[in-house]
């Protein structure tokens, strides 16, 4: 018995005529990171066999810094059968630290297991989890399923609600155009989003709040670093370190990932760009360390320098922080969108790649469970849009992070003990309040995913 027999999927209203959806229909995918992966697996998971993600660089390469997947997105990955893969080049994250920037502490949190999840919460290099996730997509729907080199450059609809995709192929000094018309199109091209872009053509760039984000990887003895993820500063500037995989060589080194936020420079010299002229179209610009260590020389907390850490960096990247407005609506006919090109937000609460997948996982449920593909993204949308909606809000307001700018606006020359400044009551209800608005809180999370397809035995 084919994973599309008519049992797979329960009979649902139609609005209009449409196409058998049960007969396997083509899915094109725009974007081979984290959330265009996961959704390709996680089509496949629920029985969708012709998936083809289309990917502009061209190759799939172990590049980027580092991220915090949350105990709801490690779930989704072990449903997929993920988790073996991807530990082994990870590290469980124990315990977040929030501190002053004049080295207090204002709280230490469990994490993962040690916090009552069912499933970790792991520290990983972005380039292992998308190495992890091309690997599967390439085992289970074979090569064919990941073609790289090739962007959506437009997409505009067809009468009966399919896309109609201008695909660009470059290869060298060779380049090509075509046009293809799936069942249906993900987009999942991240904060610039080209599908967004052609269903919401006057948004226009993402909106950037003045801050710069300056980002890398170094490694370091694992003495050196602790065991914990650290997040400290003021109500002006901030640094987020921490520790993603196991020690490794004689020196017991580790990979450590760094992220750090300021407010940009915007007074313009004679000759020189102001901060919105120069990241124009400018993303991800390479920049000496020296550029921004100044700003944390002295940031030392429970052993973890600061300016040690930069100083081991190969390289750093410096970036506008940018988010999306949040949407009224994500699909529009057979055109839905997916990770940041849905819900672009801050890097606050580790949120951005966890909420890529679960949305993947979300989509891929809702398909499955409707005969007609547009009562399927619908459902996906009813039930994805508005977490991610609260998540983009709540960051914009600092998300967790908050208790650092409530700490330096009572105590900004530091304190003996934070609980002088916050009681302990106020800093548990905004760990609570961040959790239940993205709905990973542990009893949320322990239920097992919702997400799990039953595909009739082969037969």
């Amino acid at each position: 018995m084919s994973p599309h027999t008519p049992s797979a999927f329960p009979p649902a209203h139609r609005r209009r005529p449409a196409p058998d959806y049960r007969e396997s229909p083509h899915i094109v995918i725009a974007g081979g990171g984290v959330a265009g992966l996961t959704t390709a697996l996680s089509l496949h998971a629920a029985g969708f066999q012709r998936v083809t993600v289309v990917e502009t660089a061209p190759a799939i390469r172990p590049v980027g810094a580092g991220l915090n997947l949350m105990p709801n997105a490690v779930r989704e990955l072990d449903a997929l059968g993920l988790l073996d893969a991807l530990e082994a080049g990870a590290l469980r994250t124990r315990e977040l630290r929030y501190y002053h920037r004049s080295g207090g502490l204002i709280s230490r949190e469990p994490r993962g297991l040690g916090a009552g999840y069912l499933w970790p919460q792991l520290s990983v290099h972005r380039g292992h989890l998308q190495q992890v996730l091309a690997g599967a997509v390439r085992a289970r729907l074979g090569p064919a399923a990941l073609v790289t080199g090739v962007r959506v450059s437009g997409v505009e609809p067809t009468p009966d609600g399919r896309p109609r995709l201008r695909l660009e192929h470059r290869d060298g000094a060779v380049r090509g155009r075509a046009s293809l018309e799936p069942d249906l199109l993900v987009g999942a091209d991240g904060v610039r989003s080209t599908v967004r872009a052609a269903l919401h053509p006057d948004e226009g760039e993402p909106p950037w709040n003045g801050m710069l984000v300056w980002r890398g990887v170094s490694r370091m003895p694992a003495r050196a670093v602790g065991s914990f993820m650290l997040i400290a500063g003021d109500d002006r500037q901030k640094a987020v370190v921490y520790p993603m995989g196991r020690p490794t060589g004689p020196d017991r080194e580790v990979l450590v990932n760094w992220a750090l936020a300021r407010p940009a420079e915007r007074t313009c010299r004679s000759g020189t760009a102001s901060a919105e002229e120069r990241f124009l179209g400018d993303w991800n610009r390479p920049v000496p360390v020296e550029t921004f260590l100044p700003f944390y020389e002295g940031w030392e907390f429970d052993g973890v320098s600061v300016p040690d850490v930069l100083r081991a960096a190969d390289s750093a990247y410096e970036y506008p922080m940018v988010d999306r407005e949040p949407l009224d609506r994500w699909t529009h006919g057979r055109t839905t969108l997916v990770g940041d090109a849905a819900h672009a937000m801050y890097p606050i609460g580790s949120n951005g790649a966890t909420q890529s997948i679960v949305d993947a996982r979300s989509l891929a449920h809702a398909l499955a469970r409707h005969a007609d593909p547009e009562d399927g993204l619908a459902a996906y949308e009813r039930d994805r849009r508005p977490v991610t909606t609260a998540l983009q809000r709540a960051n914009r307001e600092q998300g967790p992070e908050v208790v650092i700018d409530l700490a330096h606006a009572r105590a900004p020359h530091g304190f003996a003990d934070i609980h002088d400044v916050i009681p302990a009551e106020e800093l548990a209800a905004v760990a609570h309040r961040y959790a239940a608005t993205g709905a990973f809180d542990p009893a949320t999370v322990n239920q097992g995913s919702p997400y799990e397809v039953r595909l009739p035995a082969a037969g």
